[in-house]
């Protein structure tokens, strides 16, 4: 089985979409990247947003620049720049710009109380 990608996903735009979806910050995962030749992720969320009365609960990430690869999201220090679409009528529709970024959680510190 293959292992999730946790991401960290940063809507910068439309500008208004964090009074619009309640947050910039997304957090999902995909599978999509053990492929290196996929050149977009379909990123399964967390939790998701409602978007001009529909809610979304997938995206489709791509990078923002043409000839890049989503792979060097691993290379990058603050993020990598990508599209993102969401489903509209049974197709994906580029809506938003922004960054995403590999998610690490946290482990709590064990200091011994309960």
């Amino acid at each position: 089985m293959t292992a999730h990608l946790k991401l960290c996903i940063h809507v910068s735009e439309p500008f208004d979409f964090e009074r619009i979806a309640g947050t910039a910050d997304l957090a999902g995962w995909t599978v999509d990247h053990v492929d290196a030749e996929n050149e977009d992720w379909e990123v399964h969320l967390d939790q998701g947003f409602d978007f001009h009365d529909r809610h979304v609960g997938r995206l489709l990430i791509s990078p923002r620049y043409v000839g890049e690869r989503l792979a060097r999201m691993f290379d990058a220090i603050a993020g990598f720049p990508v599209r993102i679409a969401h489903r509209d009528d049974g197709s994906w529709h580029y809506a938003f710009t922004g960054m995403i970024s590999q998610r690490h959680e946290r482990e709590e510190p064990d200091n011994g109380n309960v």
